[in-house]
């Protein structure tokens, strides 16, 4: 439902000369749409910026999810993104968006439950939080369990910095040469 708004937002942040967006939820929805719809501005979300980080920084990660029904969204975009082999698990909290930071302590216990799990059963190398709304426990997280621990908060705005870097020194950006290709001209103004 956000995406159309979204897009508009892009594009007139683009028309103000802003280097990046970063869309605000692990789903990241309309990422791909925004990417086409994009010229010169960086547009990143928190999975992609998450699962390629995780993936340079260990053979194998597991994600740790608030609701067992966020796990088929978020593995189209791991399969989109070609992770799949680098998935240990899923593990899930049974907490929803707004209850991560309702009782901090509660939410790191669990946190720290999962990911022992994850690391110890799963042998993940790599631990990434799921949701945006974990920003802030990725530090307690992992000096418990001394395996690197993603915030997909944090990895939005360090991936979003480094691909502006890339397209600022080296001109390399999206390719507008197949499936990030602009629409044509008339329906980007009907639109």
């Amino acid at each position: 439902m956000i995406i159309p708004d979204l897009l508009h937002i892009i594009k007139d942040l683009e028309k103000k000369s802003y280097d990046a967006a970063i869309i605000g939820c692990f789903y990241d929805p309309g990422l791909l749409a925004a990417k086409e719809i994009a010229n010169r501005i960086i547009i990143t979300a928190p999975a992609e910026a998450s699962l390629y980080l995780a993936a340079t920084l260990g053979f194998k990660f597991s994600i740790i999810v608030g609701r067992e029904k966020w796990i088929p969204r978020i593995m189209e975009n791991i399969d989109f993104y070609g992770l799949k082999d680098k998935l240990a698990s899923f593990k899930t909290l049974e907490l929803g968006v707004i209850d991560f930071h309702k009782d901090e302590a509660v939410t790191l216990k669990k946190l720290k439950e999962k990911a022992k799990e994850a690391v110890e059963q799963d042998r993940a190398e790599v631990i990434i939080l799921g949701c945006t709304m974990q920003f802030g426990f990725y530090r307690d997280l992992q000096e418990y369990i001394k395996v690197p621990v993603i915030d997909p908060v944090i990895a939005s705005f360090k991936y979003a910095e480094y691909l502006v870097e890339l397209r600022d020194r080296f001109d390399w950006q999206v390719s507008k040469r197949c499936a990030f290709e602009n629409p044509p001209f008339s329906e980007m103004s009907k639109w």
